[in-house]
Order: structure tokens, then sequence, then C-alpha cells
């Protein structure tokens, strides 16, 4: 009898990750979403102030500008920029993969984005901010599907660098989908208690926590 009412707990607990998964998971990959298009626009200033490949930086933000048009056509923007990606120079070339791959999940191609953010992370040539960002994404959209032991390799080095307090956050649903509730919502509430993180992030793991229950 014990290991009936074992499995029913594990069933429930699965049951409560998914809708949690499902209540919060897209506000946190839009969070991450905009963290990439922000750092583009800006990255594309800089350089086209700088005329440091004018050129990428035009064609860069035109297909940029393109995406985020009302009924855009996303999966032939994710071939504009994964176009931009073969010859521009190595700045608008992680930028443009990077964006390749958020337009790939949105659009349902979810191993082709795991595989180029994969690819970014272990990318020696990128920015260590571009890397550490391809494997938070890698984590977000892998969280269902990928194992949690890996998981969790990826983002333990994320969460002393710039994305530390959405890397965290990704860590407590990692716990939640092993079934370890208990320490996913003491992770959550300290992570919600932390002044240094982005009110979003604190907002949003307080509320995470509450629905985990007592």
């Amino acid at each position: 009898m014990p290991d009936i009412f074992d499995e029913v707990k594990e069933e429930l607990r699965a049951e409560q990750a998914r809708k949690l998964w499902m209540r919060y998971g897209g506000a946190l990959a839009g969070v991450a979403l905009l963290a990439v298009v922000g750092v583009a626009g800006w990255q594309g200033w800089r350089w086209h102030q700088q005329q440091q490949g004018g050129q990428a930086a035009m064609a860069f933000m035109e297909v940029h500008r393109a995406a985020e048009a009302p009924g855009a056509d996303l999966k032939a923007t994710a071939e504009r920029f994964a176009a931009i990606a073969q010859d521009a120079p190595e700045g608008y070339r992680v930028l443009a993969r990077l964006r390749t791959a958020a337009l790939k999940a949105e659009t349902g191609e979810r191993d082709a984005a795991l595989a180029i953010w994969d690819q970014v992370a272990s990318d020696s040539r990128a920015p260590q901010v571009y890397r550490d960002l391809a494997s938070l994404m890698w984590a977000l959209h892998g969280l269902e599907t990928q194992d949690p032991a890996a998981l969790e390799s990826r983002l333990a080095p994320l969460t002393g660098g710039a994305w530390a307090a959405s890397a965290r956050e990704l860590q407590a649903l990692v716990a939640i989908r092993r079934g370890e509730a208990t320490e996913a919502k003491k992770n959550l509430e300290a992570l919600a208690a932390d002044v240094t993180a982005p009110q979003g992030v604190r907002e949003r793991a307080g509320r995470v926590a509450a629905g985990l229950g007592s």
C-alpha cells in the first residue's frame, strides 16, 4: 500500500510541475528572448555608430525589424538570420545565430533551436555572455526533454554570471521536474528575497514558490 501512495504522490508532483511550467515557463522564455533582442539592438547601434561592420549592422537590424512586424513570417525570418550568420563579422554572426534559434523555437522547431544554442554555447570565439545566454536558452527550451543532470550541468556555471537569477529560477524548475518540490520551494523563496535579482524574476519566483504549497 505505501508503494501505491508513493506512486500517486509522484504523479501529482509531475502534474504540478507541468502546470507550473505551462503557467510560468512562457514568461521566462519571453524575458530571455527580450534579453536577446535588447542586446542585439544595443550591439547593433554601438557597432553601427563605430562604423564597424556597417553593412552587417544594417542587414541585421532590417531583419530584426521584419521579425517584430505584425504578421511576420517567422520561419522565413529565421532563415534570413541564418543567412546573415554565414557571412557576417564575428559579433553579428553570434547574434544572428541566437536570433535564428529563438525564432526556430518559437515556430516549433525545438530540436533545431537546441542544436544552434548548443553550438553557440561551445563556440570559444563567441563572447562569454552570449555563450552563457545560449546555455540558458538551451536549458529553458530543453526543460521537458533533456536529462535533468544535463540541465543542471549547464545551469550551475551560470549562477555566478550575468544570467544568475534566471539560471537559479531554471534550477528550481529542474528540481520540480525531479520531484524535489521542497528543495525547489526553498530556492525559489531565496530568489524571491534576493534584492540583487531583477524584480520580474523575484515576483515570478515568489508566485511559483507559493504554488508549490507547504
